[in-house]
């Protein structure tokens, strides 16, 4: 038997034994604490991605509506534009049957205008 200080290897290698295992439970305790801060973390990531979703799907939601809500507008704006532009038209078929018509009294006062009219409707 081997003996070191007095002591017997026998019981040098129960305490080695015993130290090496509490040394891994040590070392198992904190492995597991790490993880469950971890695994916390991770929750908590997730929790705020899951919000990230949701607030994600509303704006999805309020573009939708804004995109209709343009599409109005540009057929509004195109709408108002054709009626403006066949507003114009009416207005200078106007203008011109209103010069024709001053001419047209001009030259009745005139008199210049009687004998070809009235030759126009006689024919007509």
């Amino acid at each position: 038997m081997l003996l070191f200080f007095g002591v017997s290897f026998n019981l040098v290698l129960l305490i080695l034994t015993t130290l090496l295992s509490i040394e891994a439970i040590y070392l198992a305790l904190f492995i597991q604490i790490t993880v469950n801060r971890n695994t916390k973390s991770l929750e908590e990531v997730e929790e705020d991605i899951e919000e990230i979703q949701e607030d994600v799907e509303g704006l999805e939601g309020d573009v939708e509506e804004i995109s209709e809500e343009i599409e109005d507008i540009a057929a509004e704006d195109i709408k108002t534009d054709m009626e403006e532009e066949q507003s114009k038209i009416t207005l200078k078929n106007i203008e011109e049957d209103l010069e024709k018509l001053q001419s047209d009294i001009s030259a009745l006062r005139s008199g210049s205008l009687v004998h070809q009219s009235s030759k126009k409707y006689l024919k007509g």
